[in-house]
């Protein structure tokens, strides 16, 4: 029987991670689950796998939570420093799915515990790349990219050395909008950004994708995994998501992970690394697809992958603002106040108006400059 600890229980990620580990019950036990404020679907996983603690961290939803739980024997906690403290609680593996830079600190408390780390948050390694890789490697943690075109690159790089690879390509499926004009775009509706043709999942990566920032921040977050330097990185646009991604070697030789659009095969791999585990996806029918397709990124309509590009490039605090500054202008188009291609003129302008300052080197430091950009994003919002 393996541990496991699951920070993000409710999303999207975390729903496909549990219905992997209730085909194989009997193989896991659950140390921790949390969600922001999901009570009643939190309690009722709780419930289910019989998990040591639940944390919300919405602390005013504690209580609640205290209530769902009653009789059960479940500890609750709720709170930002109990999230913290069921991360660093030591297991096989944390899969760690809580969206955005809310995340950075429980991901930050697993690293520490010197374990095995199933990330798919990407926003973290993306503020934190330098402190967080120096803290994997300080405490001997093993990060395993949980993203579908992180976890290809990972398999494809399996058995083989980083020096003799040439170029990484990632994939982008290139979200729902990919064939509108810019003022198609201006006019885009938060249920069209959210409606992914190949992939489900919660609306803030689906703006992402929809943008093209998912892509730039994956662009950040491989540039930190795979150390190849920002030259050997590349996106291509492919609309069937079949592919994955690609590694092209110093021989000639391309290898490519092929697979449905569906996130659990990619958990499933960190799950059972080094080995495999069944899954209940559809094969891969390459006949029934028929054909696959790719295009350059087009980066006057979607400039996020450029902002993303030009931020890594810059180094210091700009992808911990960037990613800030999107984070808040993806819930200002959420909410209805701004229009969709005000999310990256938004990322861009707060980027601009950035002064140059040394890259983060704690977890404090990385949480000032993102409390920062999002207090100027916000300002910059309001005034507009």
């Amino acid at each position: 029987m393996r541990s496991i600890s699951l920070l993000g229980a409710t999303g999207s990620v975390g729903t496909s991670t549990l219905e992997l580990i209730r085909q194989s019950r009997a193989a896991w036990r659950v140390e921790a689950l949390t969600a922001n404020c999901n009570v009643a679907e939190l309690a009722a996983l709780a419930r289910e796998f019989e998990a040591k603690v639940a944390v919300v961290a919405d602390e005013s939803c504690l209580d609640d939570l205290r209530e769902a739980l009653a009789g059960s024997g479940i500890e609750a906690a709720g709170g930002r420093a109990a999230l913290c403290e069921a991360a660093s609680r030591p297991v096989d593996i944390t899969v760690a799915a809580i969206v955005g830079c809310a995340g950075l600190g429980p991901v930050m408390a697993a690293i520490d515990q010197g374990g095995t780390i199933a990330l798919a948050n990407k926003e973290a390694l993306v503020s934190a790349g330098d402190v967080m890789t120096a803290a994997v490697a300080k405490h001997g943690a093993t990060l395993l990219p949980v993203d579908s075109e992180h976890n290809a690159i990972f398999q494809c790089l399996a058995g083989n050395a980083i020096e003799d690879v040439r170029w990484i390509t990632l994939t982008a499926s290139g979200g729902p909008l990919r064939t509108m004009s810019m003022e198609e775009l201006h006019a885009v509706t938060p249920a069209q950004a959210v409606a992914h043709p190949n992939w489900s999942m919660g609306a803030k990566i689906s703006v992402d994708s929809a943008t093209m920032m998912n892509k730039g921040l994956e662009f950040i977050e491989a540039h930190h995994l795979f150390p190849v330097g920002l030259d050997r990185i590349r996106i291509v646009v492919h609309p069937q998501s079949v592919i994955h991604s690609m590694v092209e070697y110093r021989d000639g030789s391309t290898l490519a992970q092929l697979g449905p659009s569906d996130m659990r095969v990619p958990i499933a791999s960190c799950l059972a690394w080094p080995r495999r585990m069944e899954t209940p996806c559809a094969p891969l029918d390459l006949v029934a697809q028929g054909e696959l397709t790719f295009f350059a990124p087009d980066e006057e309509r979607f400039p996020a992958t450029r902002l993303a590009r030009e931020a890594v490039q810059a180094g210091g605090a700009a992808p911990a603002t960037l990613n800030a500054a999107n984070e808040v202008a993806v819930a200002s188009f959420l909410a209805g106040h701004i229009p969709f291609t005000r999310i990256a003129l938004s990322v861009e302008e707060v980027l601009n108006q950035s002064a140059v300052t040394c890259a983060p080197t704690s977890l404090d430091e990385v949480l000032a400059v993102d409390s920062e950009a999002r207090e100027r994003t916000s300002a910059l919002l309001e005034s507009a």
